[in-house]
């Protein structure tokens, strides 16, 4: 295979910058030094894209054989490449115009490419994003010259949501509750394809419909479960995806799906952040969850919803995380994005095997919502130099809750300055339920953080009972209360059973309860835990731990000072000893932006087995 070389044509030129021309469009000058944040989507071009291109110009000419950082890409495990290869190549050709003299050579390209990998495993969003390819090729009449009717053939069977979806039922076959907007959007793909009716879309439309409303109601969110409590990235993310799914296939989504996704752009404004970063918890974050927030935002903007200022905020943060996306997530040494080296870790799902793949649909995210925000009128504008100003017109605080009955789910966000505090308290359901993303815990960009996939009993006190079981206050919360007094906000709930650790999924154990209760305060965090055994029940041990950025640390009794970084002081009460140290190389404290520096690990047991006992601890920050 051969993908014509950028050399052949212009010798020293990118792609990106011969899109451009080809266009009739003059590549506008970069950004003058001293502009702080560039126009997103002179990023997008000079930055984002041309890694991407590079890429596929590597593809084009090592087909099977292509390797990135030593991982081999056609590895067999990465289940939605050949979708994502597609939609990388037809990103970039939808842009030429007719006359261009290059696209015969690039639509045979495509055509090689799509027979190489035609009869490859390409599950779900493989699928969508396969499809989303062949319909933007149709509308630009480019269809029968990209893909020969043999190959067609064979995607127009394969291509189906009938592959994870039950077609009696409507009920997806082991994938969580987004992949309804993901089989949704290949019907409806299917649909303008002229493969089929548009009755499957709008009876998966109402299983999306049916499940918001069982499992969060007035709330408005998704539940990544069937009702266990995961509210995560993905349950604020979906209203978003929903909404372009609509967009994509010239529709308007129904009123419904834009009160979702208002729901999801007020959670989602919450956490614009000066630097970029982006959600902060749960699984499937880092870069993923800085394409979350645009992506809900530029959705909520293209159908209105957002007010002016919102929209300029949006802007500005989109612009800025791209710009970060450039210098923080891509590696210019090996050519590619980094998710998984230099103390960086991703859930094993997300694994290095899906390398390339990870590269184009990132890209895709930022080529498809910088398109729509110079379609709004924004393209070729920087955001004022002092944009961060305006994110001091945010709320202080925001209550968001998910679901209230038999437990009580919600998401506490608290902005001190300029950082945002958030607490979860949800459950993170079988699979996820053990790991420390989805702990009741405090997360903060910069300075509190999990591990994708971790089980440190971060900053969560894990019971060891005297026949060897593990109990931790999980999964189970009642009576939430959030109680706001001047900048001071505390929450509280309780647990009248515990999380017995070792199971795939949550296991109650009503031995222990506790009551705890959060105080959130500029500058510090502190939690308080009463745990009550039942009569006959000993706890041994209890550890606790933090995971901490910051450096020189300095320990005295249950106290931990740092000179470096933004937490300068650790406190806990009810526990006999405490050590602090280096990480080291233990991956239990490598985050998604990067490993963190200091580990404080506290143990201890109740003093007497027959009352309850308090464990408190304190987090002081800059």
């Amino acid at each position: 295979m051969y993908l014509t070389p950028v050399t052949n044509v212009a010798r020293g030129v990118s792609i990106a910058t011969l899109i451009l021309l080809g266009s009739g469009l003059a590549a506008r000058a970069a950004e003058a030094p001293g502009a702080a944040i560039p126009a997103y989507d002179v990023t997008v071009r000079d930055r984002i894209q041309p890694q991407t291109e590079q890429l596929l110009l590597k593809l084009v000419k090592d087909g099977r054989k292509l390797e990135l950082d030593g991982t081999p890409v056609f590895n067999g495990s990465d289940k939605f490449l050949p979708g994502k290869i597609a939609m990388g190549l037809v990103d970039f050709l939808i842009t030429l115009p007719d006359n261009d003299p290059r696209l015969p050579a690039y639509l045979a390209d495509f055509r090689k490419i799509a027979k190489l990998t035609v009869d490859d495993a390409n599950d779900s969003w493989g699928a969508y994003y396969y499809l989303s390819s062949l319909n933007k090729l149709r509308e630009a009449g480019r269809l029968k010259d990209a893909v020969d009717p043999l190959t067609l053939a064979k995607l127009r069977v394969r291509l189906d949501w009938r592959m994870f979806v039950d077609v009696d039922t409507y009920a997806l076959i082991d994938h969580p509750n987004n992949y309804y907007c993901v089989a949704f959007a290949i019907a409806r793909l299917r649909a303008r394809m002229g493969w089929e009716d548009g009755a499957p879309a709008e009876k998966l439309y109402a299983k999306i419909a049916e499940h918001y409303d069982l499992y969060s109601g007035q709330y408005g969110f998704a539940d990544e479960t069937d009702g266990e409590g995961r509210f995560d990235r993905y349950s604020v993310l979906l209203a978003g995806e929903i909404a372009q799914r609509f967009i994509e296939t010239g529709g308007k989504p129904p009123q419904q799906v834009l009160t979702w996704l208002r729901k999801s752009a007020d959670v989602m404004l919450m956490r614009l952040d000066a630097g970029g970063q982006g959600f902060e918890y749960g699984r499937s974050i880092g870069p993923y969850g800085e394409t979350a927030i645009i992506e809900v935002l530029t959705a909520a903007a293209v159908l209105d919803l957002l007010t002016p200022r919102e929209k300029d905020l949006a802007y500005a943060y989109s612009a800025r995380a791209a710009q970060r996306y450039a210098e923080f997530w891509q590696d210019p040494k090996t050519g590619s994005v980094n998710l998984w080296d230099g103390g960086r870790r991703t859930d094993d799902y997300r694994g290095k095997f899906r390398i390339l793949g990870e590269n184009l649909s990132l890209a895709h995210q930022y080529a498809y919502t910088s398109a729509h925000w110079s379609r709004m009128g924004y393209g070729g504008k920087a955001p004022a130099a002092d944009w961060a100003k305006g994110l001091a017109s945010l709320p202080r605080r925001q209550v968001t809750w998910f679901q209230r009955g038999d437990y009580d789910r919600l998401l506490v966000s608290v902005r001190d300055g300029a950082r945002l505090i958030s607490l979860p308290v949800i459950n993170g359901g079988e699979s996820q339920h053990m790991h420390n993303p989805y702990f009741p815990i405090p997360f903060s960009p910069g300075m509190l953080a999990g591990s994708p996939d971790g089980v440190a009993p971060f900053l969560t006190p894990r019971l060891t009972l005297d026949d060897g079981s593990a109990l931790m206050p999980l999964a189970y919360f009642k009576d939430a209360k959030v109680e706001a007094k001047g900048a001071e906000t505390t929450v509280s709930w309780r647990q009248d059973e515990l999380d017995r650790m070792g199971e795939r999924a949550p296991v109650a154990d009503k031995r222990v309860s506790v009551r705890t209760t959060y105080v959130l305060e500029p500058g510090r965090i502190t939690r308080t835990d009463v745990f009550t055994p039942a009569a006959g029940v000993k706890v041994k041990d209890i550890e606790l731990q933090l995971g901490s950025f910051s450096g020189g640390a300095k320990q005295v009794g249950g106290t931990t000072t740092f000179a470096d970084g933004v937490v300068r002081r650790f406190a806990v009460e009810g526990l006999s000893a405490c050590q602090t140290g280096p990480v080291g190389q233990d991956k239990e404290y490598r985050t998604a932006t990067g490993a963190m520096t200091t580990k404080v690990v506290c143990h201890g047991a109740p003093t007497d087995a027959a009352a309850p006992f308090k464990i408190t601890w304190r987090l002081d920050y800059r």
